[in-house]
């Protein structure tokens, strides 16, 4: 028997994963950056976004308090973050129309757990 050996890879199904893992990372990653909660963000000059790495919390227009998009009050709040590193970056996420007593609230909450990175995210006046 006379056998023939490999004179090449096919790489064209290699390719082909690879494109469609690519396409889902992005996906997903789309959906990670914007977040989603809707909140209407306030306005302030320059550059104030924040970090988009570490933990979020949100707070929309009704007041609700959300982490990893679960709707929590300052309780269940406190026993989700109390276990979390003091060393992440912590973004708050508050609608402009938010009574000021539920920014402060999650904020004090935050400050209390020994968090020394604590963000606002805003939008950049145009």
């Amino acid at each position: 028997m006379d056998e023939k050996g490999f004179d090449g890879i096919n790489v064209i199904p290699f390719i082909d994963i690879m494109l469609v893992l690519l396409t889902i990372v992005l996906t997903t990653a789309t959906f990670i950056a914007n977040g989603t909660i809707p909140v209407n963000l306030p306005k302030a000059a320059g550059d104030t976004t924040g970090s988009r790495l570490g933990l979020t919390v949100e707070i929309n227009q009704e007041g609700k308090i959300y982490f990893r998009g679960v709707e929590r009050d300052t309780a269940s709040l406190r026993a989700a973050i109390i276990t979390e590193d003091r060393n992440a970056p912590f973004l708050i996420r508050a609608d402009r129309a938010v009574a000021l007593q539920s920014f402060v609230d999650v904020m004090s909450l935050v400050r209390e757990l020994g968090f020394a990175k604590l963000n606002l995210q805003t939008e950049t006046t145009k």
